[in-house]
């Protein structure tokens, strides 16, 4: 199970913190990532942590965003939003799949999905 909290609605230039508790991997190699979706687009990926700490960023974001994991029991996998603009408003989802290393970040490679959080950004 996966579950997603902390978005909200902020100004622009302001920071958010989500987080994502991943239950049900405990022991097993597992990547995460965070997707995002606004009204109208795709789902596209934002950003991913494999099961060695490394990280990967959608070009949009990097610079801005930083995603960490903590494998205690439960996984939680934390996305720290900085520098926020009026486009990043969107659904924001945790991603996993057992799987050691990251894919891409593409919908049809993620298995478990979350219910999502929103963040808005207002101008």
């Amino acid at each position: 199970r996966l579950e997603e909290s902390g978005g909200g609605s902020v100004q622009a230039g302001g920071s958010l913190r989500l987080t994502c508790e991943v239950s049900g991997y405990t022991g097993l190699s597992v990547c995460m990532a965070w997707f995002r979706q606004s009204p109208g687009k795709e789902r596209e990926g934002v950003a991913t942590a494999d099961s060695y700490g490394r990280t990967n960023y959608a070009d949009s974001v990097k610079g801005r965003f930083t995603v960490s994991r903590d494998d205690s029991n439960p996984y939680t996998l934390v996305l720290q939003l900085d520098s926020l603009k009026p486009e990043d408003t969107a659904m924001y989802y945790c991603a996993a799949v057992m799987r050691r290393l990251c894919p891409p970040p593409r919908v049809p490679d993620f298995t478990r999905w979350g219910q999502g959080t929103q963040v808005t950004v207002s101008s």
